[in-house]
């Protein structure tokens, strides 16, 4: 960040939305805020090496807490905004969290509902909101909405007396291979990990990423995904890196693509949600349209598809394929690529896998969407398609530095400068992990013979939603279990937009509920009965109160019967085979899905 604002010190950095108009902060201005912050943590007594927490969404404030934390010599700890106040009393103690920066009076309440239980955490700030500006730190410390919590102008202005001086010393004193950050991450089963980034591993990864999509200060950034996720973190540090542009969105997500016409970005990183929600409007406004804009659509597509299958076999189209195509495109898929503002070079897609006929449609239409490869664990990314080096339904190739290997039972392994240092307290981790300096992913895949990497499975049973949120099941599905009703619950949602869940009774208490209810206590009759199904949703509303809102169970079935060892659906010590019973109950998992907005 300093070196990009020591020769882009009056550029664009970053630009949001304030009361519907958009303002900015150069790299001149952002380099001072982040020192302000910093000896305002500084002078609350935050030592280098302590953990700092930010829980808020993705805003400018979240990259100007980071660089000031960063700063201070200090670890940053990302919180997920949508995490409940549970989670969040999780991570915070689990990490030893000495401060927390908060977005607003809802995110403070939330810590405000754990705070007896985190001994260490002594100090809130609040994000209000407002437009920062540089050196202009209130001369009074005023609170802000939650007991005890300053506002980050307040924060500013107790670091007035910290001499300059010691936020130099603090960034001299870091090394690339202290941890810069723990970033929380679910397994399959269990309380989440903390994995240990460091400053190497960020920057190292976010040059890498520069280098190979070329990016330069001449770029723009939209910026939504949450920067509690380490593809938006290292997206981020491209930015600074080059001394680029990076530009926030409202927090709107109904907004996202009318923002992105507004600031006509060059990159765009994304989850595979927002692609199928453009591609699935883009199809129902041709479908909706007259018969002759369904046919120029189609066959503006087939020309495109044809081009580019003949340029990839090495074949030059002949002049009237190209007229046809240029013409068809000006006029058709032209309008695809304005939707992404007009300027868009390349958009890419992680945290969740991308329907191969998703990338298909776009790449015709002239947008580049690029798959990569990763974990948290391997800083967003080891392998990444490049537009000079694309396969569709490969990940890439990995990055320069970074090996990749297939195990004997498919699982693929890792090994370079982005995998990270390890799992904060949790030796037993470690040792299941890293192997000889190899990360195991869990995942499986095979590499081709030109060394493009396709990933063909997961050996977890993590869910990876169309939002990209990574989701461990068993937490949940324990959670449900250990209610009064409810037997056996199996989580679905991999690749969809919610999680539903497909639940059994409990045998020696569905006689009780039957009395209670006043129903006819059969098995197969309570699964389809009216009052039964709003009691267990009732057992269901009081277990989401206690998770994330991702987490959540949006729609759920219950079976008309018990899960069976005999039918192959339960293992010998009564563990579900989810393979089995997601490939069995396919058409229940299915119909949860068919109405378009959860109840």
């Amino acid at each position: 960040m300093v070196l990009a604002a020591s020769h882009r010190g009056g550029a664009v950095a970053l630009s949001f939305p304030v009361d519907g108009e958009r303002v900015s902060l150069s790299y001149g201005e952002v380099v001072v805020l982040a020192r302000e912050i910093a000896r305002g943590l500084i002078s609350l007594g935050i030592d280098s090496g302590e953990r700092v927490a930010i829980l808020s969404s993705t805003r400018a404030e979240w990259t100007l807490a980071d660089c000031g934390i960063l700063c201070a010599g200090a670890i940053v700890v990302p919180v997920y905004h949508t995490n409940s106040p549970e989670e969040c009393a999780y991570v915070l103690r689990h990490s030893e969290a000495r401060a927390i920066f908060c977005e607003d009076a809802e995110q403070v309440a939330k810590i405000g509902q754990v705070r007896e239980r985190l001994p260490r955490l002594r100090d809130v700030i609040v994000l209000d909101g407002e437009a920062p500006e540089a050196g202009t730190a209130a001369t009074e410390a005023p609170r802000a909405s939650g007991a005890g919590a300053l506002t980050l102008a307040a924060l500013r202005a107790r670091g007035a007396e910290v001499p300059q001086d010691a936020v130099r010393e603090r960034v001299r004193a870091v090394s690339p291979a202290d941890p810069a950050s723990l970033v929380y991450t679910s397994g399959t089963t269990g309380p989440p990990k903390g994995c240990m980034l460091r400053h190497a591993n960020l920057l190292g990864t976010a040059r890498i990423y520069a280098e190979r999509l070329a990016i330069d200060e001449h770029h723009v950034l939209y910026q939504f995904l949450p920067l509690a996720h380490v593809l938006a973190r290292v997206a981020q540090y491209v930015i600074l890196q080059t001394g680029a542009q990076m530009s926030f969105w409202s927090g709107d997500p109904a907004k996202i693509v009318d923002e992105l016409a507004e600031v006509q970005p060059t990159h765009f990183p994304a989850v595979p949600r927002i692609f199928e929600k453009i591609h699935a409007t883009v199809l129902g406004q041709i479908e909706d349209g007259p018969a002759l804009q369904r046919t120029l659509f189609r066959r503006a597509l087939a020309r495109s598809r044809a081009v580019r299958r003949m340029r990839a076999d090495g074949l030059s189209p002949g002049p009237i394929h190209l007229i046809r195509h240029r013409l068809t495109d000006a006029l058709v898929l032209a309008k695809v690529r304005r939707i992404f503002g007009g300027r868009l070079q390349v958009a890419l897609v992680g945290a969740a896998p991308v329907a191969r006929e998703l990338l298909e449609f776009f790449a015709a239409c002239g947008v580049t969407v690029l798959e990569g490869y990763g974990l948290t664990e391997s800083t967003a990314a080891a392998t990444l398609n490049t537009p000079q080096e694309l396969r569709l339904g490969t990940v890439g190739r990995p990055l320069p530095g970074t090996d990749v290997r297939i195990a004997v039972d498919g699982e693929i392994l890792l090994r370079g400068p982005n995998v990270f240092a390890g799992y904060y307290k949790d030796a037993k981790a470690n040792e299941e992990a890293l192997h000889d300096g190899w990360l195991a992913t869990g995942d499986l895949g095979e590499v081709t013979e030109d060394g493009y990497v396709v990933v063909t499975g997961r050996k977890k049973d993590l869910i990876i939603t169309s939002s990209g949120k990574n989701i461990a099941p068993v937490n949940i599905e324990n959670a449900l279990r250990d209610t009064r009703w409810i037997s056996e619950a199996v989580i679905y949602g991999d690749r969809r937009p919610y999680l539903v869940a497909l639940l059994t009774l409990d045998r020696d208490e569905q006689v009780k509920l039957a009395e209670r209810l006043h129903v006819n206590a059969d098995t197969a009759t309570m699964a389809h009965d009216g009052e039964v199904y709003r009691a267990v949703r009732q057992v269901v509303e009081e277990v989401n109160a206690n998770l994330a809102r991702i987490e959540q169970v949006k729609r759920f079935a219950i079976l008309d019967h018990d899960l069976s060892q005999d039918e192959g659906e339960l293992t010998p010590t009564l563990k579900v085979k989810r393979a089995v019973v997601y490939d069995r109950y396919a058409d229940v998992f299915d119909r949860l899905y068919r109405t378009e907005t959860p109840p």
